[in-house]
């Protein structure tokens, strides 16, 4: 099927480069070098991603990755930073990005996250055209695939994209446990080796939202040497499992 891709980066030769090696993936790579242009160019047509710059003139990424999410018509959003700090990263998947990658990059990685955010937009391209899903219930938490939304105890939970499809994830399979790994597979496409703080940080921040006490899980467990799971109510709320080894 016909994909079109826009890149919004200021430095041009790595706009060149993106679009270059994007091509393959891709029947349209379109450029924008500014923050203005670069929002103008996104509200005008329906892409199939974005690669966004977050340092950028005139309007920076976070403030374009904002405005975009506001738009009924959700699209990927690939977000490029030079910054190392966590923090700037987490304010970008907070924004609504869908992932990213810190400057400098490999061609090789950037091409392997442009194809596993467009294989997830294919997986749900597929489920749309189907017949309207059951929502799935875990305990007092409800989710509603088809329309993204998330209830708990009858409350509308605002969650992010990438959060609503952690949790949409672990209710497939309540209660069975799943590493660092597999969630980073399936939910982010993507299994590198020191990206377990992405996990980390996604697995706090939906406790925050779905937990009476995030301090004490009671859905979303840590079981500690193997990962996390989802379960209805955690017996006597203590939040954490031991494995058998202790670890």
């Amino acid at each position: 099927m016909p994909r079109s891709i826009l890149v919004i980066e200021d430095e041009h030769d790595i706009a060149e480069l993106i679009r270059l090696h994007l091509s393959d993936l891709a029947d349209r790579v379109s450029l924008a070098f500014d923050g203005p242009s670069g929002l103008a160019r996104a509200l005008s047509a329906a892409w199939d991603l974005i690669v966004l710059d977050l340092r950028l003139p005139g309007m920076d990424g976070l403030e374009i990755c904002r405005r975009l999410r506001l738009e009924e018509r959700y699209v990927p959003i690939l977000m490029l930073t030079s910054r190392t700090a966590e923090v700037d990263r987490v304010l970008g998947l907070d924004s609504g990005a869908d992932d990213y990658l810190s400057k400098p990059f490999s061609v090789l990685e950037l091409i392997a996250r442009v194809r596993a955010i467009l294989r997830r937009i294919d997986l749900l391209d597929r489920s749309n055209s189907m017949a309207r899903s059951q929502p799935r219930a875990v305990g007092d938490i409800t989710i509603d695939i088809d329309e993204r939304r998330v209830e708990v105890g009858g409350r509308v939970i605002d969650l992010t994209a990438r959060e609503f499809d952690l949790l949409e994830f672990f209710a497939r399979d309540p209660g069975k446990v799943f590493t660092r790994a597999q969630l980073l597979d399936n939910v982010w496409g993507h299994g590198h080796d020191g990206y377990e703080h992405t996990v980390n940080s996604h697995i706090n921040r939906l406790r925050a939202k779905v937990e009476r006490d995030p301090a004490r899980p009671e859905h979303i467990i840590t079981v500690w040497g193997v990962g996390y799971k989802l379960v209805a109510r955690a017996p006597g709320v203590a939040g954490t499992v031991a494995t058998s080894s202790g670890r």
